[in-house]
Formats: structure tokens, sequence, C-alpha cells
């Protein structure tokens, strides 16, 4: 039998770590077979294997640092699921390093950081390069990082207008068929998922003031064609469902001062042809250029509910065994997430 002890200094600090009605560690008690208690201001772990005792003492302790930087309302079920996975590979100190640095403040002022270090890869990618494609399974903060940073951009002055666009493509087997009104009613539908992301960072107000002045524009990638985009930042969601013609067109929008980030999920291609995809493709041709990064993001990096990380697995598991390929993550380079 193993015991580690370790001073809180804080009854605060006590209920981050324990979490409502003792919540949080009955998760590390789960995961890492080891038994927590408090002892006046004594956290006291206890197991038989020591390894698991050592893994919760370094999530407690990293909640602890966590609690330090003033970041207690981030701790919730997703970040203990988070930690425990990162302990587990060893990913710990990285991991939160990685939530340390803010992008950007929401409008109530809530600060944005990054929750996985493959997040924290892709802002930087998106901060140093001129051209940034995102590859990833859902709830990986694609989009909403992409935003976040664009927001902090414009704020600071480094260009003057956002301009996000995505394809007007259906879900799936969805045919929604002949839309009414004008059109900026009938895209309406197909860029929501922009607008989601532009109210929580600006409020919905401010956003549209924005829009109405045309320092943010929302429209179909369709309408990029014969344009020059200068001192702008360029974000092309759902990229996987344009083919690689209308991606060479897009990237070639960009003018002076400009920057550009393409995201997709290519599990979630919404074209007839699946092969007809183009942004795979487009990684592979340009990502070998300077300026240009490649980022990969897989189930390790989904900040959503637990369970979507868990289907993203099954998924990424099903698919693999259907290639015929041994199930991992794809090469990665510079700013790449570890494996």
């Amino acid at each position: 039998m193993q015991i580690e002890y370790i001073e809180m200094d804080t009854i605060g600090q006590q209920q981050a770590v324990f979490g409502y009605q003792d919540h949080f560690v009955r998760m590390m008690e789960k995961a890492f077979s080891v038994l927590i208690g408090l002892h006046q201001s004594k956290i006291e772990i206890k197991g038989e294997d020591s390894v698991g005792v050592l893994n919760a003492v370094s999530v407690i302790k990293s909640l602890q640092q966590i609690y330090n930087q003033g970041e207690a309302d981030t701790i919730n079920e997703s970040m203990i699921y988070r930690l425990i996975d990162d302990v587990t590979d060893g990913n710990l100190e990285e991991t939160v390093k990685a939530m340390e640095s803010t992008i950007t403040l929401t409008n109530r002022g809530v600060p944005i950081k990054c929750k996985t270090l493959g997040q924290k890869n892709y802002v930087k990618a998106m901060k140093e390069s001129t051209i940034t494609i995102c590859i990833g399974p859902a709830g990986t903060g694609k989009t909403y990082l992409a935003v976040a940073q664009a927001a902090e951009e414009l704020k600071r002055g480094e260009i003057d207008r956002i301009i996000m666009s995505r394809p007007a493509i259906e879900a799936g087997e969805e045919r929604l068929g002949f839309l009414p009104g004008d059109l900026s009613q009938k895209v309406d539908p197909y860029l929501r998922p922009l607008n989601d992301a532009l109210y929580d960072i600006f409020g919905a107000e401010k956003a549209e003031r924005l829009r109405e002045r045309g320092t943010i524009e929302i429209a179909p990638l369709a309408y990029m064609r014969g344009r020059t985009l200068n001192r702008a930042k360029v974000l092309i969601d759902e990229s996987q469902n344009a083919s690689i013609f209308t991606i060479k067109m897009a990237l070639t929008r960009l003018g002076e001062g400009s920057k550009m980030v393409l995201t997709g999920d290519v599990t979630q291609i919404d074209l007839p042809h699946k092969t007809d995809s183009g942004l795979e493709k487009c990684a592979s041709i340009v990502g070998h250029i300077d300026g240009i990064s490649v980022i990969h993001l897989n189930n390790r990096d989904v900040v959503r509910n637990k369970i979507v990380k868990e289907i993203v697995k099954a998924f990424e598991k099903a698919e693999a065994e259907k290639k015929g390929n041994p199930y991992q993550r794809r090469k990665k380079n510079k700013y790449a997430s570890i494996e």
C-alpha cells in the first residue's frame, strides 16, 4: 500500500479539487484504483498500485495549479477526464502549460484558452503561418479557436476585417430544397455555426454592427472568386466539402497582409462523391511550402461532452479497421499534436 499526502492551501482549493459532492475525486479513484480522502488540510491518496497513486497526485497538483492561476471556473468534469487521459499518456505537464495563455476575451470578459496540447499547437500555427490547414474531428474547437484568434487580431489592429466562409452544402442525406428570401436569408442556415461563434466572442449587438460596417463578412465560398483580400483574416470552415479546385481558388484570393485558416473534418464529407473532397489533397500538395502549416487534431483534442470523444474514437477505430490500417494518428509535422 502506497500513501501520499498533498497540502491544501484554502477551502476554495479543496472544493475545486473535490468537486460537487466529491464527484471529481470519485472520477480519479475509479480511473487510478486509489482511495482519496481529506484529513484536516491534507488530501490523502492511497492505493496498491504506486503508478496509480502517483498519477492521482499529479492530477490533483495540476488542479491546484489551475486554481491558483485564477481559473477555478474552468475546472469541470470534461477537464478532469482530459487530465486523467493526459497523465496516463505522459502529456499532463504540457497540457497544463497549454491552458495558461489567453487567446482573447469573450464579450462577457471570460478568457478563451486552449484546453489541449493539440489546440495550443493549432493556435501557434495560426499566429505564425500565413495559411493554416486544420483537419480534425467534431468537437476539437477548430472553428471556435479560429474565430477567437481572428477576433484578437482584429482588436489589435493587425487586420482590418474578418471574412468567414464555408461551402453551402447540406449535411449528409438531408436536402432542404428551395429556401425563400434574399441571398442572406438563403445562405444563413449554412453559416449559422460561424454566427454562433461570433456572437459568443463579440456579443450579438457588436457582431451585427461589425457585419453592417463590413468589418466582418460571412458569405458562401462560391462568392470568393475574382476577389483580392487585403489585410484580412479569412476563415473557411467545413473545407472538406469543397473540391480541390474550389480550395485552390480560395487560397489564391490572399492579398497583402492577409492570412487564411481552412478547417474541416474529413470523416464528415457531405459531397455526393466523397472522393471529390479537396481538403486532404490540398494539405498534401501545399503542406511543404514555407508559411503553410498543416495541423491534425484527433479524439484527444475533443473538448465537448465526454461521450463525444468516445463516439469519435469509436468511428476512428471502425474506419481504420475498414481500411485495414493500424489505429493510429497521422504523421505529425512541427506543429502537430503529440501522438
